[in-house]
């Protein structure tokens, strides 16, 4: 038996102990890292500079060829753009010149049809940045354009549909005379009659000359009548469609058939004296809804 009884136990922290420990291991294994990472830093970097600054210089100018490679190409879509943007503006031009043409020479109200001033427009404005203001200054004026052609192109529209029924109202209305050559030899109104002498209604204007003068359309329009009448011999009438109806009497020969359309100042028969006639005239009339009207208010203007 030995004299001195020693006895071995195994050390347990306790709870606030073990706590006690994470704080230093902690401390430890962090310097570690530090001293670690200063280590390579200066064996690997720190150890020479002159290769860290040539690498860093190398991808500077990496990325300066890279931003001068999509700087060029962003040059050449502005070039591309405002080229385009150019040929639209001289379209607008064109557009611009034709309409104000077209107005004039249609008498028509400039302050109805203005191809010169800017169309109006408005809203709220934001000031740009002037990183962006060339790509919003083009996006804007594409955008003005745009607006721009929209608007001449309804003008355009407009002023077409009113020239074409101007062209039309002039086209079917009976206006000047219906031959080229001649004279009046009667007139619309009261006259002695050349055939019994009594005092009789002429529902007409005639023209006297030449057998085979050419009659001509006095308004377009649709023929109704071409054929034999036993007092206005081989006549001719034509039905305007917007309440006319001009008839042509006492012809030679007939050029026109029943169902054909005409035009204004078609030649659409011959002069002659057929029917009751005295002599070698063109018997005129003109119809309004169905009742005689004086031709003479019609034959003054020769506006086709």
């Amino acid at each position: 038996m030995s004299k001195y009884n020693l006895k071995i136990s195994r050390f347990e922290p306790t709870y606030r102990e073990r706590w006690w420990f994470i704080p230093v291991i902690t401390f430890f294994f962090l310097s570690f890292s530090a001293m670690s990472l200063g280590a390579g830093y200066y064996w690997g970097v720190g150890s020479n500079p002159e290769q860290y600054i040539s690498d860093f210089r190398e991808t500077l100018n990496q990325q300066e060829r890279m931003m001068g490679q999509t700087q060029d190409e962003l040059n050449a879509d502005l070039d591309a753009f405002t080229h385009r943007l150019g040929l639209l503006q001289a379209h607008v031009n064109r557009l611009n010149a034709l309409g104000s043409k077209m107005v004039a020479m249609a008498n028509l109200d400039e302050a109805e049809f203005d191809f010169v001033n800017v169309p109006a427009m408005g809203g709220s404005g934001e000031t740009l940045n002037e990183t962006s203001y060339v790509s919003e200054s083009l996006t804007m004026a594409m955008e003005k354009l745009e607006l721009s052609l929209m608007e001449k192109e309804q003008q355009l529209e407009v002023l077409d549909e009113m020239i074409l029924t101007r062209n039309l109202q002039e086209q079917v209305k009976p206006r000047g005379k219906p031959v080229n050559s001649g004279w009046v030899s009667s007139r619309y109104g009261y006259r002695n009659d050349p055939f019994s002498g009594r005092r009789q209604f002429h529902k007409g204007i005639d023209f006297a000359g030449k057998k085979g003068t050419s009659i001509l359309a006095a308004a377009g329009g649709i023929v109704i009548k071409a054929g034999r009448h036993p007092q206005y011999g081989l006549v001719v009438e034509i039905d305007h469609r917007n309440g006319y109806i001009t008839r042509y009497a006492h012809n030679s020969e007939l050029l026109v058939s029943v169902g054909d359309v005409v035009k204004k100042g078609q030649n659409i028969s011959k002069m002659g004296s057929t029917g009751r006639s005295t002599g070698t005239h063109l018997h005129f009339e003109v119809i309004k809804n169905g009742k005689n009207i004086n031709p003479s208010r019609l034959l003054k203007s020769k506006k086709s």
